[in-house]
């Protein structure tokens, strides 16, 4: 049985990859921040065990912090063993702030969790992955990382980051069978997206080639493509329904 780690995979796209991952077999450590996200959790790895039959554990941590990231990949080893196959860094937040309105706290909040949870979960998951000689971090980014988005200078800049990240350690890593990927959605429905003023969603919409908004399933195919891709690593894959042609 192979082994996955889904940091923020309570709800939105992380719950749709943590299904995608059960459905192909994995077992999946599932980070949650919240106690409001506990319940959700907690009947998302009941559901994948009854379903796929495959075995699931839900841990809260604020993947913000290094000690609490090592908490995850702690509590993964103790379950599952030392083989780690996929690490999804998913885990994000945003402000929607005027650059000129938002506080220093606030961005570098979104900066930790955004980008730096990133480099905190690769870290401590690649000796294990090195150990294997063989492993798959997928990073999920946002076309806001690959273009300007007004009022969200700080998870532009956190997105690019992450892009950043990925082809550093997909170069450094690559001799070790470990192939390292960026996920950068457009616009899907999510609990965000749905909570968002809808009039502007639906201009928004237009000016989508595909005219429509992605699904959580599109993320999550493209998360089992890339889990199955041998020979792709470094790549940045943004489904986006072509409103980004980079």
């Amino acid at each position: 049985m192979k082994n996955a780690i889904v940091t923020g995979g309570s709800r939105g796209l992380g719950e749709g990859m943590v299904l995608k991952l059960a459905e192909m077999g994995y077992n999946v450590v599932v980070n949650f921040v919240s106690d409001r996200s506990k319940e959700k959790a907690e009947s998302l790895i009941a559901k994948i065990e009854k379903d796929y039959g495959v075995s699931g554990l839900a841990v809260q941590a604020d993947v913000a912090d290094y000690e609490s990231c090592k908490k995850i990949v702690d509590a993964s080893i103790e379950k599952f063993g030392r083989k780690i196959d996929v690490l999804v860094n998913n885990a994000g937040i945003d402000n929607n702030l005027s650059f000129l309105k938002i506080k220093p706290e606030q961005y570098t909040r979104l900066i930790n969790v955004n980008l730096m949870s990133y480099l905190h979960c690769s870290h401590l998951v690649l000796p294990y992955m090195v150990e294997a000689n063989e492993g798959c971090i997928v990073n999920v980014s946002s076309i806001g990382g690959m273009m300007g988005v007004a009022e969200q200078a700080d998870y532009c800049a956190a997105k690019s980051g992450v892009i950043g990240l990925t082809r550093g350690l997909a170069i450094e890593f690559g001799r070790n069978n470990i192939r390292v990927n960026t996920i950068a959605p457009g616009m899907i429905w999510t609990d965000m997206l749905r909570e968002a003023d809808q009039a502007a969603v639906a201009a928004l919409k237009q000016a989508i080639p595909l005219g429509d908004i992605g699904e959580v399933d599109d993320i999550a195919g493209c998360l089992e493509y890339l889990v199955k891709a041998k020979y792709v690593t470094g790549q940045t894959i943004s489904p986006n329904g072509g409103i980004l042609m980079p």
